[in-house]
């Protein structure tokens, strides 16, 4: 029997429905990735298979005994929970009493050692003891401390607590509803270690594509308020994704050439006859009522960014500059730092390092306490705000956007507000209605909207990608790389910096900026490390340590950076190491594809539980094998110097 079963669900909210008699299967140990453009339904589908909505129609069915759990989309504000008494809560009556024994321990008069020995009994008689280990060796194995408050844990940690609340009770099956939004890239590395591990079923949303390519087995679309699955890994739904699109438009355009030719043969023989073939006539009307139910999809978002005039060369030069807030210790030290106009500079660390910060000193919101800045001239910056705080989120997106304008100047051409909205995907109705009603993903097109509405040379972009679809997402990464401007970027969606930017700068917390040319895959490829991956327990960090290439500074001339290296000649071992690579990528290459054709048939979840298991490793295994090989053979290819 299936794990969930969806069977002809529907849900109306105004006149077009969000879920169109919608179904779905999932088996047990299924990760599966629903995606979806915003506004789609995808979180309100989640909400309908926890019992949180309760569709018009059609049938929801969790196998006999089977456990939910949900991990929240939206972090605790203001919490002051313990992390025990948060895991502690999965199990409602006992982890009530275990919560209160917990804080009866920390007490030492009579009447709180009075009622510890109640609780106590209670416990024993429900066997709480047991669930208590649980709790414990679940926060110990994620490394929490079961007596902080949740608001004195960054975002990362408060994840990994709520994780914790959600696994302890061994759910079957765990919904996830964008989980690495606001997370720095080594809590969504843990995030996915941890997910892997959990042995249930998965389904969960996400624009995260390198999260959806590590963790989804299979991937279901909800398209126009039906679940379509494709039983693929994401590469592979891409190329089938957009082939079935091609057949949709071309049985689309047969169908009307075929609707055309038939209204033009009812008017002909409205002239032409008396009698006319009844049985086509209703065929006709039959034709005209598919049309009018057809749910044409939406377009794409189209939209470009507004070139102001040319800054000066120089955007922004710091010089052995540093900052430290009143009391605290410096959050940044001895900067020297380069940037030039058409620069597309990605900002990487862990949180609370300082990114933020050191965008507002190069920008002159905050003035160094140390060394010094220089600011280029003509600089019309614009700024993407990652809290959506320049939304006032009891106006319409109209009047958010226009500012008392009705036309807005777009690239020298005057455009209508209301056509503007159209381009990012607003109907009417929708720009009408307060923001406060619109989802993460319409608040985050509206901002770019109005990012985008006026002239820039400097873009600011923080936290773009949270909330935005995969569609949005791409067409804003080519439009980045177009923009003749300079674009300075903070992000933890790994694929929009490989995407989007030339050069990384990583903080790494102790108050030292390092340079590298390239995305966060160059910049992983240099040798870049996050600082809990430096202390970890493998033999071989140390060296590494030692091995990793001093980080390049922007402010020294531009051809000491991009001098190549000198040929060299490598021993006769590592010369045939390096013959025998191309060899070893090819025949990878080939399992990996033969493994994914393997995956992707529609029979595959028919084989046993471990087949499908030890397939699915396999894949894992061989991706990662393929990517040490590769950057092997770069490492090889550069010291030979070709």
């Amino acid at each position: 029997m299936p794990l969930l079963t969806l069977d002809g669900v529907s849900l109306s909210f105004g006149m077009q429905p969000l879920l169109d008699n919608a179904s779905l299967v999932m088996e047990a140990g299924e990760r599966v990735c629903l995606l979806g453009r915003n506004g789609e339904g995808k979180s309100t589908l989640l909400k309908i298979v926890n019992d949180e909505v309760t569709p018009d129609g059609g049938i929801v069915r969790l196998e006999d005994g089977a456990v939910l759990a949900v991990l929240p989309q939206n972090l605790p504000s203001g919490d002051t929970r313990t992390a025990y008494d948060v895991v502690a809560g999965a199990f409602p009556e006992t982890g009530a009493l275990l919560i209160e024994f917990h804080h009866l321990t920390q007490q030492t008069d009579e009447k709180s050692l009075n009622q510890m020995m109640k609780v106590q009994e209670r416990l024993e008689a429900l066997d709480g003891w047991r669930l208590d280990q649980k709790v414990t060796s679940m926060l110990a194995q994620y490394g929490v401390d079961p007596d902080r408050t949740l608001d004195t844990l960054s975002g990362g940690w408060q994840r990994r607590v709520l994780l914790a609340r959600s696994l302890v009770a061994e759910p079957d099956i765990l919904l996830l509803d964008e989980p690495t939004n606001h997370l720095d890239v080594p809590a969504i590395a843990w995030l996915e270690d941890a997910l892997t591990q959990f042995r249930g079923a998965i389904l969960f949303v996400s624009h995260d594509r390198a999260f959806i390519r590590r963790m989804a087995t299979r991937v279901v679309e909800l398209d126009r308020g039906q679940l379509v699955s494709f039983a693929a890994t994401y590469d592979h739904y891409l190329d089938l994704k957009e082939k079935a699109l091609e057949e949709e438009e071309r049985h689309a355009a047969l169908f009307d050439k075929r609707l055309k030719q038939e209204e033009t043969w009812i008017r002909q023989g409205i002239k032409a006859r008396r009698t006319r073939n009844m049985g086509r006539v209703r065929a006709l009307k039959a034709m005209r009522e598919e049309h009018r139910q057809r749910r044409v999809r939406g377009g794409t978002a189209t939209f470009a960014v507004e070139d102001a005039a040319r800054s000066g060369k120089l955007v922004a030069e710091a010089l052995g500059a540093g900052f430290a807030y009143p009391g605290h210790p410096a959050v940044m030290r001895d900067m020297d730092l380069t940037i030039l106009r058409g620069d597309k500079i990605g900002l990487v660390g862990e949180n609370g390092t300082g990114k933020t910060t050191l965008v507002r000193l190069l920008l002159g919101d905050l003035k160094a306490t140390e060394g010094s800045i220089r600011r280029g001239t003509n600089l019309e910056v614009a700024y993407f705000d990652q809290l959506r705080g320049e939304l006032d989120l009891t106006r319409n997106a109209i009047d958010n956007l226009s500012e008392g304008r009705e036309f807005i100047d777009i690239n020298g051409q005057s455009k209508h507000v209301m056509g503007y909205l159209q381009d990012f995907l607003f109907t009417p109705e929708r720009a009408r209605s307060p923001v406060s009603v619109f989802s993460g993903g319409e608040r985050a097109r509206l901002l770019l909207a109005k990012l985008f509405s006026k002239p820039a040379n400097v873009l600011v972009l923080d936290e773009p990608t949270n909330d935005l679809d995969v569609e949005t997402l791409e067409l804003l990464e080519e439009q980045l790389s177009e923009f003749r401007g300079t674009v300075i970027v903070i992000s933890h969606d790994r694929e929009f910096l490989d995407n989007v930017v030339t050069e990384t700068l990583f903080l790494d917390g102790t108050g030292q900026v390092h340079e590298f040319v390239g995305g966060y895959t160059d910049w992983r490829r240099q040798g870049g490390q996050f600082p809990a991956e430096k202390t970890g327990s493998r033999p071989d960090r140390q060296r590494d340590k030692q091995q990793k290439p001093e980080s390049k500074s922007k402010s020294k001339p531009a051809a000491q950076s991009g001098t190549k290296p000198t040929a060299a000649k490598i021993s006769y071992k590592l010369k045939l190491e390096l013959e025998q690579l191309p060899k070893t990528i090819e025949r990878l290459e080939q399992e990996q594809k033969q493994l994914q054709g393997f995956i992707g048939s529609a029979d595959f979840y028919v084989n046993s539980a471990h087949k499908v298991d030890e397939t699915l490793a396999r894949l894992t295994t061989v991706g990662a094998e393929l990517e040490t090989a590769m950057e092997r053979w770069m490492e090889l290819e550069e010291m030979t110097g070709k």
